[in-house]
């Protein structure tokens, strides 16, 4: 139970923090900024993985959960539990957001501001340079070297800064979901529930590509 708690809460304070400063920032007028944004986003990522990652392995994604598993680094058995306990996680989170800020109409969706392709293909390489990222500096089960938090965190915080002006800069379906359906706003969802998955997956075959000409 440790484990599945560690993953709702780590889950929990990623989304809470990510889309609680998009939704702060509309609210005060661009106060946090874009920069303060992907910063918030990147630091939370990196102090969670620091905080949990010792106890669960710190997915806090459902997309990285099952690249794990795909990678040999996860038992199978464990996937179900941990997608659940990152979904609570992840709805916990937007709720609270919206008792907090009932009039705010998006809560931190994330939407594109282009066209839906342009958008979809960013998800697909952001998400495939995070999961490639995380395969090389973490295991499925527990987090590898010191550096591994700060790793992660910044790719999180540079593509969120380069990236979320035009898809969000997701990275994470459960954080696109969560809000999308608290606010009732699910008209690109499906972006965000397929890319990531599909650039974590294809994150996957490369580096086992690599891992056997390495051998």
């Amino acid at each position: 139970m440790k484990k599945y708690l560690a993953e709702g809460i780590g889950t929990f304070a990623i989304i809470f923090c990510g889309t609680g400063a998009i939704i702060v920032n509309g609210e005060t007028g661009g106060v946090i900024t874009h920069s303060g944004i992907a910063a918030v986003s990147g630091l939370i990522v990196a102090a969670m993985i620091y905080t949990l990652g010792e106890i669960s392995g710190a997915h806090f994604n459902p997309a990285v959960t099952i690249s794990f598993w795909l990678a040999k680094s996860f038992p199978g058995k464990e996937i179900f539990p941990y997608l659940i306990s990152q979904l609570t996680g992840a709805f916990t989170a937007s709720f609270t957001l919206h008792l907090l800020f009932p009039n705010n109409l998006f809560l931190g969706s994330t939407l594109p501001s282009g066209n839906s392709m342009q958008s979809f293909v960013l998800e697909f390489i952001l998400a495939f340079l995070l999961m490639f990222t995380i395969l090389h500096v973490a295991k499925g089960s527990k987090e590898q070297g010191l550096f591994a938090g700060m790793a992660i965190g910044s790719v999180v915080l540079l593509e969120a800064m380069f990236a979320g002006p035009i898809c969000g800069a997701s990275m994470n379906p459960f954080r696109s979901l969560s809000p999308a359906v608290v606010s009732g706003h699910l008209e690109f969802i499906w972006i965000y529930l397929t890319a990531p998955f599909l650039g974590a997956f294809f994150a996957v075959l490369i580096w086992k590509v690599m891992k056997q000409e390495k051998n």
